[in-house]
């Protein structure tokens, strides 16, 4: 049955509540715990035992951390890396143009310098050279450096690393490993086809952060000692959120350690990076993955490869102020890109169809640095796995989004081994391909009959899920405050979201283009702010501006909105539906 009876809502979705069993597990816990039952709720839904509530609101990294040497060859990588810093060697630093590939490399900068060491950086460009090593400049590299670390990329990349004669190579990843490795010194990857996959949730930087534990252990080992590592959980914690690695186990104490350690304003790069987006409350994973990341990212998508990583490595702050300028005016044309290559790739997939197991679209000189973003709005709008490749030429480069349940990973790399792509991999919800002109038709093919197989195609537009709901006077700022205990929140983890039943409009006020912002009432003297983000782009906005007086329940995740030094509740809205 459906949450307060919304069958469909303004934009088109049925509400669904939490189940039997999670409403008698938070009803068991609030009544054991004293917490409230608003935090119970989210606990149960995560699968918290009661015993363990407590616990979980205060995670311990100490407690959470795996041992690195869980993962293989880890112990070899780290003891080559020693090497290289104890006999002043020459390290070369080889990191994806990502995020998470910007923070990887900048873990290892900021360490070594610390050891007294520059390395030098390199980020492949995303359009001449493509994602991963290539032999030109693992030849080049291979000639100056004495060792070669590849960072969130390098799995797959045999031909390239093999061409790096006369420097060692470590590989530090967690995309999808093939049946053979390349040959170098360690291949240290959770994902590799021959680890347990108990580790699979980490991303690039995480990997890098614990071969940085085990090098201090065997550093201590020696009786000597290495770098504080708390101090680089900021970059971590920016590279899990960014990299929409799933907020569990061990990436949950990461992060929320690493905000802590964000909030203390020490890192240059970050602090300029936060001032120029406006951030001004304490840093949260909402701010890592949509004001943080997006810029981070800028530089790799359509400017230069490598400015993201030198402005999280910097220890200048005129660099960063620079670096920080220059990739917030990227973002913005960022942006402008995106906008147009989505509405014509949205266009084309309609036309194509949405209800398939694989929604795709292709167009000529559609900027490789958008085509990611442009396919998750795809996926969001479809619920379904979709892929959006732009050609230069005969050649185009694409990039995909899965959807819970289905990995798009493996497919792809199904389809570069039939011969079907130039080239493919990525991990479960991500991936990246080339395709030839010739081949794209076929290709598609193959991959939605992959994807259905998996099950994709199947779902309906997406329920809208709820943890619960609340009345505006108990939608306190203690009460956001022990919720976020319970995070943080994002992929794998999805912050609570509420329904606000019957509830009137007291006012109603278009902002910007899309946006819309309402006071909300429940008629005894209890109300709420609430913001609701591109409204406009669909019915949502036109209805509750023209509300008529009418009741309605609302739906949306409640944050804490700070200004003037005044904090009060907002609710985030997503959705809304006539109250009956």
């Amino acid at each position: 049955m459906s949450f307060l009876g919304v069958e469909q809502s303004l934009t088109g979705r049925s509400w669904v509540g939490p189940g039997a069993e999670v409403e008698r597990t938070a009803e068991m816990m609030a009544q054991q715990t004293d917490l409230p039952r608003a935090v119970c709720q989210v606990l149960a839904r995560r699968g918290v035992p009661v015993a363990e509530a407590r616990g979980f609101l205060d995670p311990k990294l100490k407690e959470l951390l795996p041992d690195p040497r869980e993962m293989k060859e880890m112990e070899a990588a780290a003891a080559r890396f020693l090497e290289a810093v104890k006999q002043r060697q020459r390290i070369a630093v080889f990191a994806d143009y990502d995020v998470d590939g910007g923070s990887s490399a900048a873990l290892l900068l900021v360490w070594l310098r610390q050891m007294g060491m520059q390395a030098t950086l390199y980020v492949p460009d995303r359009i001449d050279e493509g994602y991963g090593p290539n032999v030109p400049a693992m030849q080049e590299l291979a000639g100056t450096h004495d060792l070669i670390i590849c960072v969130d990329c390098g799995t797959l990349s045999h031909e390239p690393i093999a061409a790096a004669k006369g420097a060692d190579v470590i590989v530090l990843d967690h995309h999808l490993g093939g049946e053979t490795l390349p040959d170098c010194v360690a291949v240290v990857n959770p994902n590799r086809q021959d680890e347990s996959g108990d580790l699979g949730y980490l991303c690039a930087a995480g990997v890098v952060f614990l071969m940085l534990v085990e090098a201090g252990r065997q550093l201590r080992a020696e009786g000597a000692k290495g770098p504080d590592l708390m101090t680089l959980l900021d970059l971590v914690a920016l590279a899990t959120v960014a990299d929409v690695a799933p907020l569990i186990e061990a990436n949950r104490a990461l992060v929320r350690q690493g905000l802590k350690v964000m909030a203390q304003r020490q890192r240059p790069g970050l602090v300029a990076l936060s001032d120029i987006a406006r951030m001004d409350t304490a840093p949260s994973s909402y701010h890592l993955g949509f004001l943080l990341g997006p810029r981070v990212n800028a530089g790799g998508r359509i400017g230069q490869a490598d400015l993201g990583a030198r402005l999280l490595s910097t220890d200048s702050l005129h660099e960063a102020q620079a670096l920080s300028e220059r990739l917030d005016a990227l973002n913005t044309e960022r942006r402008e890109i995106e906008n147009a290559v989505r509405a014509a790739a949205l266009e084309q997939a309609e036309a194509r169809g949405l209800e398939a197991p694989l929604v795709w679209a292709a167009g000529e000189g559609w900027h490789p640095g958008v085509v990611g973003i442009v396919a998750s709005r795809l996926k969001e709008t479809a619920n379904r796995p979709a892929i959006v490749i732009g050609f230069d030429g005969d050649e185009g480069k694409g990039s995909g989004r899965s959807v819970s349940g289905v990995d798009l990973g493996a497919s792809i790399q199904k389809l570069a081994a039939e011969g079907l792509l130039v080239k493919g991999g990525g991990h479960k919800m991500a991936a990246g391909l080339t395709v030839m002109r010739d081949k794209l038709e076929p290709a598609m093919a193959r991959l939605s009959e992959l994807l259905a197989k998996q099950g994709a195609g199947q779902a309906g537009p997406a329920d809208l899920k709820l943890d619960g709901a609340l009345m505006p006077g108990a939608a306190t700022v203690d009460l956001i405050e022990q919720i976020e205990q319970a995070g943080p929140f994002g992929a794998g983890a999805p912050a609570p979201r509420y329904a606000l039943p019957d509830l009137q409009v007291r006012f109603a006020k278009r902002v910007g283009e899309t946006h819309l912002k309402l006071s909300l009432s429940d008629g005894l003297g209890a109300g709420l702010d609430a913001i609701a983000f591109g409204a406009f782009d669909g019915p949502m906005g036109e209805k509750l501006s023209n509300h008529g007086g009418a009741r309605f329940h609302f739906a949306g995740r409640l944050e804490i909105n700070s200004w003037g030094g005044r904090q009060n509740v907002q609710l985030r809205l997503e959705d809304a539906a006539p109250a009956q």
